[in-house]
């Protein structure tokens, strides 16, 4: 069998969700007997709005909104079909972006 090396990127709003489920990945692939770097933290996007309070007078009140995507990077190496499979299975929740290169 052909043995790949995976890379594993994963985006959140929320980092507590992005820990677990970066935990939870690097625990399938370690149980499958593959080597794993990470989970690697990488740069947090920061996004900040800034909208006027009142909509007709006085610009200089205005309030600032912020959203941070949190991204973490998981490198499988040796990684076999049966972990690609596995990872495929996994039951991911809706506030967390998986994107998996070969």
């Amino acid at each position: 069998m052909k043995k790949d090396r995976l890379r594993i990127r994963l985006k959140a709003f929320d980092n507590k969700i992005l820990d677990l489920w970066a935990a939870k990945i690097v625990e399938v692939a370690k149980s499958s007997g593959a080597t794993v770097s990470g989970p690697i933290p990488l740069p947090t996007k920061r996004t900040v709005f800034n909208v006027l309070r009142a909509p007709n007078i006085d610009k200089d009140s205005q309030e600032a909104f912020e959203i941070c995507v949190h991204k973490r990077l998981i490198e499988i190496i040796d990684a076999t079909p049966e972990i690609t499979q596995k990872l495929a299975n996994m039951d991911i929740p809706q506030g967390v972006e998986v994107e998996i290169k070969i």
